[in-house]
């Protein structure tokens, strides 16, 4: 009789990824990064476990949207309080913060529990090429 095999904690090991996120479309990449960050990349993949590598993107200024998003997609917040309410463009947010762009995509595919958000802890996201993780002799993950 065989026994399924359930990771813990102690047996995961992290790798690094480095992503280059130059002509990359952000929905298809955010799916891959949070494949990555769930652990279901890997054979020991435990839905309860965080089995997850850590993921490194660079080049976040010069993510693609396909379509015409660029133009037509908002994004919707509101405070809680009347007259609260406020649309974002993404064209906006694009010139300020692109690395938010990158992480509401990833933050939205990952499960909504205390296990999500510690998987999205292990992503880091640059807007630039540079990055303070070389130490870590991250491996270069192709989408």
């Amino acid at each position: 009789m065989t026994k399924t095999f359930i990771a813990k904690k102690e047996d995961v090991q992290r790798d690094w990824h480095v992503i280059d996120a130059t002509d990359k479309v952000l929905g298809r990449m955010a799916s891959r990064i949070a494949m990555v960050l769930q652990g279901k990349t890997k054979p020991i993949y435990t839905p309860h476990v965080d089995t997850g590598d850590f993921v490194i993107v660079t080049n976040a200024t010069k993510i693609k949207l396909t379509g015409n998003k660029i133009n037509e997609k908002v994004y919707y917040t509101h405070s809680g309080y009347p007259g609260g309410f406020k649309e974002i463009p993404i064209k906006k947010w694009m010139d300020k913060h692109p690395d938010r762009i990158v992480n509401m995509a990833v933050k939205r595919m990952l499960p909504k529990t205390k296990l999500g958000r510690a998987m999205l802890k292990k992503l880091k996201i640059y807007p630039g090429t540079e990055h303070s993780h070389e130490a870590q002799q991250p491996k270069a993950l192709e989408i």
